[in-house]
C-alpha cells in the first residue's frame, strides 16, 4: 500500500458513559454497546484493510440531541488526529441556531464541525423536515457552509426528497442509505425513493449501517449486494462514501467483517471508483485532508 493511500470511515460514533449517558443504549439487544467507545477502541477494532487501504481518517457523528455532546466531540477531534470531522447537533427549530453554530465553531475544536444531524428517524411528524422553523434552521446551516446528514427510515424518504428540492444550496448526505428493509428483502419502494433523491446533484449517500438492517446473526453478502447495486447505479461511485457505523455495527459482525464485505462489493470497480467510495467522496464532502494527498490541507466549507 502506498503511504498516501488511506481509508476514510465517514460514519462512526464515540461516547464516554462516565461523562454522558446514552439512553438509547437501554433498548433490548444493545447490551454489547453499553460501555465507552473512543478512538483508541476504534483503532484496535479496525485492523482490516479495504483494497489495501488502512484506516487513516474518520468522521465522528452525534448520537444524542445535545449541544454539550457536540462540544465534547469537537474537543475529542482536537485531541485525536484520527478524527478529521465532526457531525454535530443543534436545535434546528430554535431561532438561535445560527448563534449556536457560530459559538460551536469558535470554541475548542470548532474547526472540525462540518455538518449537523437530527434524529429525524425518531420524529413522529411525517413532515418534520418541512416545518418552517426547521427549514429556517437548515438555511442557517447552509449559510455557514455546513452540510446536513439526513437520518430517515425508508418510510420517511419523502421528507429527504422534499428537502433536497427546497434547499438546493444545502449539501446533503443520506445516512445508512435510508435504512433499507434488508431483512424483509422488500426493496422496491426504497429503490424508487433512492433514485428520486439521487436525482438531486447536492445529495450524497453513505454505504453504512446496512448490516444492522439485516438479520444480525444470519446476514451474508447476498443480502447486502442488492442494496449496493441500487446505490452504485443511482448515485455512482463519486457520490458514495464508506462508513462503518461503528460501534453499532458490533451488533451484526463488527468493523472488520463489514470492511471485508465492502471489499467484495467493490470487486469489479476501477481503481478510481474504489478511491472515490473509500476516500475521495467523503474527503470532498466533509472538507477533509485527503489520505490520498496528505500535502493538501483540508479547508472549511465555503
Amino acid at each position: 500500500m502506498s503511504e498516501n493511500e488511506g481509508l476514510i470511515d465517514a460514519h462512526h460514533h464515540a461516547w464516554n458513559l462516565d461523562r454522558r449517558p446514552q439512553p438509547w443504549l437501554e433498548a433490548p439487544g444493545h447490551e454489547p454497546l453499553r460501555r465507552s467507545f473512543g478512538p483508541d477502541v476504534l483503532r484496535a477494532s479496525a485492523t482490516r484493510t479495504i483494497a489495501d487501504r488502512q484506516l487513516a481518517s474518520t468522521v465522528v457523528v452525534q448520537c444524542v440531541a445535545s449541544v454539550a455532546e457536540t462540544r465534547e466531540l469537537l474537543a475529542l477531534a482536537d485531541d485525536d488526529n484520527l478524527i478529521g470531522a465532526v457531525v454535530g447537533w443543534a436545535d434546528l427549530s430554535s431561532p438561535a441556531v445560527g448563534d449556536v453554530l457560530d459559538e460551536l465553531r469558535a470554541g475548542p475544536g470548532g474547526r472540525h464541525l462540518r455538518a449537523v444531524r437530527h434524529l429525524v428517524q425518531d420524529e413522529p411528524d411525517p413532515g418534520w423536515l418541512q416545518r418552517p422553523v426547521v427549514e429556517r434552521g437548515l438555511r442557517a446551516v447552509a449559510e455557514r457552509g455546513l452540510a446536513y446528514d439526513v437520518l430517515v427510515r425508508s418510510h420517511q424518504f419523502q421528507q429527504a426528497i422534499q428537502l433536497a428540492e427546497r434547499l438546493p444550496q444545502l449539501p446533503l448526505v443520506l445516512d445508512h442509505a435510508g435504512k433499507p428493509p434488508v431483512a424483509e428483502r422488500a426493496l422496491d419502494g426504497w429503490e424508487q425513493d433512492v433514485r428520486r433523491l439521487a436525482a438531486y446533484p447536492q445529495a450524497r449517500c453513505k454505504v453504512s449501517g446496512l448490516v444492522t438492517e439485516a438479520d444480525h446473526e444470519k446476514w451474508t453478502l447476498d443480502d447486502i449486494r442488492p442494496v449496493w447495486d441500487v446505490l452504485l447505479d443511482a448515485f455512482g461511485p463519486d457520490r458514495l462514501m464508506f462508513g462503518s457505523d461503528w460501534p453499532v455495527c458490533v451488533l451484526a459482525g463488527g468493523w472488520n467483517r463489514w470492511a471485508a464485505t465492502v471489499e467484495e462489493l467493490l470487486d469489479g470497480c476501477s481503481a478510481a471508483e474504489t478511491a472515490a467510495v473509500l476516500a475521495e467522496t467523503a474527503s470532498a464532502f466533509y472538507h477533509l485532508r485527503s489520505p490520498d494527498n496528505d500535502n493538501k490541507e483540508g479547508t472549511p466549507c465555503a
